[in-house]
């Protein structure tokens, strides 16, 4: 068993480098339920889980996250949190359980998801001497993938522009999890 010093390194570790693992990861479960590789409820399991994640880190980084790119972080997790309940309730009306428009519902999650990033990437490019290209690609990963969404013919171009999305949100997170 783990005693309290070592439980605390676990958890510090796993709050400092769980981002990089589960941006990828809950991009891909998107883009698979996109191309019915998953199901509709396993998105659903996915956010209600996110949601769950979003609060606990918030809440465990609050004070370490309470100045520069962190803050700005904080406030990207903190918007996005009601952005995540938005899927989570819109997938709930799109089961019938409540009344209420399910397609705007999961339309605030995922664009939301889409581009609140980029703002923080925006912020961190500013604040960052090293690596500022990788801000400026997620930046433009998430715009471009936002667009690419909107204006997809099919659920494989869609499937292309979130996985746009995706990459561009990796990199940058990936950058600042090996770097600073």
């Amino acid at each position: 068993m783990l005693d309290r010093v070592e439980s605390a390194r676990v958890f510090r570790r796993l709050r400092e480098n769980g981002p990089a693992l589960l941006v990828p990861a809950a991009w891909l479960v998107v883009v698979a339920a996109v191309l019915d590789v998953v199901s509709t409820r396993a998105l659903f399991v996915a956010h209600v889980v996110m949601s769950v994640l979003l609060v606990a880190f918030v809440v465990a980084s609050w004070r370490d996250m309470s100045a520069g790119v962190l803050r700005t972080w904080k406030l990207v997790i903190l918007a996005g949190t009601p952005v995540t309940l938005a899927g989570v309730v819109g997938f709930l009306a799109l089961g019938g359980t409540l009344d209420l428009p399910p397609d705007a519902l999961l339309a605030v999650s995922l664009y939301g998801w889409a581009l609140l990033p980029a703002a923080g990437f925006a912020s961190t490019r500013g604040r960052v001497e090293a690596g500022a290209w990788v801000y400026d690609l997620g930046v433009g990963c998430c715009v471009a993938g936002a667009v690419g969404v909107a204006a997809a013919p099919s659920a494989t171009w869609t499937a292309v522009a979130l996985g746009v999305v995706g990459a561009g949100q990796t990199a940058g997170i990936l950058d600042a999890t090996l770097r600073y």
